[in-house]
């Protein structure tokens, strides 16, 4: 091959890559990392708001930035999210706190606080395992959609559709609920040192239940956190591509 053969070889594949998009991969990652930007930066505006708003206790920027970005994406799906309502567990807490938050996102405000048992399988005082397989009795990572109320065994109770595949889409099978319970209470930490658990239902105490269910039943978005990496690198609500 001559040298003249070689350049018009070379001119006319950077023409071709430059016009036909082969460079697009990076020009999607700019995009994403803007993007990714906007979000963070929407998220610091809101939870200084919180803050302003006389919020003492606030769940981390970390947890709270994560619900934020699968809560715009679950609302760009039809029909999911009918409420401007936020629902915050945070796992990595002990269940001796009030690791449970429902924020109003309008009004910007936390409307509760509380305490929130997790399953008796994921852990002792701290959660640390979590399954979306039937009969395990652990708790289950992921983003919620809230459904209908009834009437069961716990009385007063709340359905939860699970929207993370892997993580929480069993969640309907393995009767995965809200509803109150006995053991969620500071009187049980006394006595025992931790909060009471489920079998994998996300248990609130009695005197808040009724009032929680109510307010974000029927098309809310609840966020059940932990720093686990597959979950965070995987979930398809936090990448709706995956």
């Amino acid at each position: 091959m001559t040298r003249k053969s070689f350049v018009f070889i070379f001119l006319l594949f950077f023409c071709w890559t430059t016009e036909s998009g082969f460079t697009a991969p990076y020009e999607s990652k700019v995009k994403k990392t803007d993007s990714e930007e906007i979000v963070l930066s929407e998220s610091k505006l809101i939870y200084n708001n919180l803050k302003q708003n006389k919020s003492e206790n606030l769940p981390s920027f970390e947890a709270f930035s994560l619900a934020l970005k699968g809560f715009k994406n679950l609302k760009l799906i039809p029909g999911n999210i009918k409420k401007d309502i936020l629902t915050i567990v945070d796992f990595s807490l002990s269940s001796c706190e009030k690791r449970f938050w429902v924020i109003d996102m309008k009004q910007n405000k936390v409307l509760f606080n509380d305490l929130v048992a997790h399953g008796k399988n994921s852990g002792s005082n701290f959660a640390k395992k979590f399954s979306n397989i039937p009969n395990t009795n652990m708790s289950s990572l992921g983003f919620y959609v809230t459904g209908k109320t009834y009437l069961g065994k716990h009385g007063l109770s709340l359905y939860l559709n699970g929207m993370d595949r892997e993580f929480n889409a069993n969640a309907r099978e393995r009767c995965i609920v809200m509803h109150g319970a006995e053991y969620v209470s500071q009187d049980f930490i006394k006595k025992y040192g931790r909060l009471g658990r489920s079998l994998g239902c996300p248990s609130l105490s009695m005197a808040i239940y009724k009032d929680v269910i109510q307010t974000i039943q029927d098309g809310s978005c609840l966020f059940i956190y932990y720093p686990d990496k597959q979950f965070l690198a995987k979930s398809p609500t936090l990448h709706p591509r995956i």
